[in-house]
Order: structure tokens, then sequence, then C-alpha cells
């Protein structure tokens, strides 16, 4: 089995611990992007996970494919060029401080690449599954033309195709969002989502529901699941479920709704270290479980365990094995010293 993501990877600016922006003078600079921490995500689980993009020919941009391949993500399709590398700024919230990011990412290589760029036949060659985010249609109207072609492509040689809608109104109106990824819609077979999404994007929400207080309707939820798919088609439609406490304290479970019938996770009680990757490690565990014909409770219960572990670790990357998502999923969430 061979998965295939596609989107912008980015550098990553941030201040040491829960430091405000310049309280002191450096910044951490790491890696990070949706799609690229699925990749990270599947290769730790040993799958052969590729990542697409295109970068700059320049030091900063190798220094992003050295990061990928040093964690086992095929590089190999990888374009090169392009002018700049895409940049975000995280200020890390805690308590009743939210957390802030800042975007540096116009005209990034991806931004600005071409759909000439990218031979989608050869890229499929032998895979799978094919996983993208609405981040990446949202970078620009060419990001979202070739985007297009991706998931034509992966649908005419008969791959799975995914998608974490990763509303960004930062980068997008609700209704450029809207109008772009319904265009998308009938090439997705797995919908990713969280409690804002399925309203943001496509205008369906849950009554009840409210997440600022962090108050959640599970039955408005499973209404949402069933209009998607009565709506779009998708086949599997996932809504993860985040009770923000606090910046530092949330509940977070999830939604798994396919043939008619939702499963809900357990809920965890998060103390969180760094919030970002979240959705994409539980899209990474999702993709694993359902390539492994996972049954749809086991499926739910991995991909949800698998995100709450990630909470738990600096960076975007989900840096832990199957073993440790299983022994979560299977109840041991004490935290005791393995010796």
């Amino acid at each position: 089995m061979k998965v295939i993501t596609f989107g912008e990877i980015m550098l990553r600016l941030a201040p040491f611990g829960y430091y405000r922006f310049f309280q002191d003078n450096k910044l951490e600079a790491t890696f990070g992007g949706g799609e690229a921490n699925v990749a990270v995500s599947l290769s730790n689980y040993g799958v052969d996970a590729a990542f697409v993009t295109k970068l700059p020919k320049h030091a900063i941009g190798q220094a992003a494919v050295n990061d990928l391949r040093g964690l086992g993500v095929d590089t190999s399709k990888i374009v090169r060029g392009g002018d700049r590398v895409g940049i975000y700024y995280l200020e890390k919230g805690a308590s009743q401080r939210a957390s802030n990011v800042i975007y540096d990412r116009a005209h990034s290589a991806i931004a600005e690449a071409s759909a000439t760029d990218f031979n989608w036949a050869e890229i499929f060659d032998g895979a799978t599954w094919f996983h993208f985010t609405g981040i990446t249609p949202a970078l620009s109207k060419t990001a979202a033309d070739i985007t297009l072609d991706a998931v034509k492509a992966a649908k005419d040689l008969g791959v799975t195709v995914s998608c974490d809608l990763n509303y960004r109104k930062k980068l997008w109106t609700t209704e450029e969002a809207k109008e772009t990824m319904t265009t998308l819609a009938p090439y997705i077979d797995v919908l990713i989502a969280n409690e804002e999404d399925a309203e943001k994007v496509y205008g369906i929400h849950s009554d009840a529901t409210d997440v600022t207080t962090g108050t959640l309707n599970h039955d408005g939820y499973v209404d949402v699941a069933k209009q998607l798919v009565d709506k779009f088609g998708f086949k599997v439609v996932n809504i993860t479920l985040r009770e923000s406490i606090s910046a530092s304290d949330n509940k977070w479970s999830a939604l798994h709704y396919r043939d008619g019938q939702a499963y809900f996770s357990k809920v965890y009680d998060l103390r969180i270290v760094d919030r970002v990757g979240g959705g994409d490690s539980f899209g990474g565990g999702l993709i694993y479980a359902m390539l492994h014909d996972y049954k749809p409770q086991d499926a739910i219960e991995f991909a949800v365990a698998a995100s709450a572990l990630k909470h738990s670790i600096e960076g975007d990357y989900n840096r832990v094995s199957v073993e440790e998502v299983q022994g979560l999923a299977g109840g041991d969430g004490s935290g005791r010293v393995q010796r």
C-alpha cells in the first residue's frame, strides 16, 4: 500500500515554550504543514508515504526535503523551483490565553506552481490512497486547479481520496471555500471535518452546539454527517469533536459515520503541550486504520488515540508508533513510565 499526500510544507517559527512573540530574542525553527504531517504519521506507522509539493532549490527548501526524508517520507515526487518557502509564526496559548498563528506564505513555491509541474499519472503509479486538505486549494487559484487535476486523476485510477476540510479564515472566505470545495466534493471518498468546518464550508451545522463554550450535541453531529453523505455522496464522514475548556485543557473525541451507522470514540481529557497538527494526526491514524481494514469502531478509536498523543508532542509532527497508539486506544492512558 502506498499513500500520496499533496500540499504545502512551511517553515514554523515559534517562541520557546509558552513565551509570547519576542518576549525573548529567539524563535525555534521547524517544519510542518497539513499533508506533510499526515505523511510523517503514516511513515511512523510503517506505511509507504510520499509527500508532493513544490519547493525552492535553495538551502531552506532543501532543509524541508531533508527533514521529511529523515523521517522516512518519500520525497522523490517533490518538484523543485520557485522563490520561497511559506512561513508561519506560532505563539502557543496557555490557560485562558489563546494560541495565535500569523501566516507569511503568499507567493510561496507551491502557491505559484503550475499544472504542468505535476504528472499525476506518474505520481499515482502504485498508489492506493490520496490525501489533501482544504488548505491547499485555498493557497491560490492555480493551487486549486492543480488539486482538482489531482483528484480527477486519482478517481480515474481507482485511488481512494480523503480530504480534511481544514477551513482557514485567514486564507479565504466562506464563499470562496464553499465554491471550491463543492467542486472537489464529487471526487472525495473519505471526509474529515471538525465542529466548525462543515458549517463554514458547506453551510451544514449541528443544532445546540457552541464551539466557544465547548457544548456538543452528538445527535446533531450524526445529522450533520448524514446530510454530508446525502448531499455529496461521501462514503465515510469523520467529525472531530473538541470541547475547549481552555487553551491548555480540552476534551477530545470524534464521530465516524459509515453505511448509515454512527460510531463515537471514547473521550480523552487532554492537557495540551502543542495542539498544532492534532487534526493531521487524526487523519494519519484514520488512514492507517482504514488501509488495514479496521472495523469502524476500532478505526475511530485508533485515529482519536493517535491524535490525543500528538497533543503531548512539540512540533507539527506526531512522533508515535502503532504500538503506542494501540496501547492508548486499548485503555492504557496512565502515562506510567514504560520500563
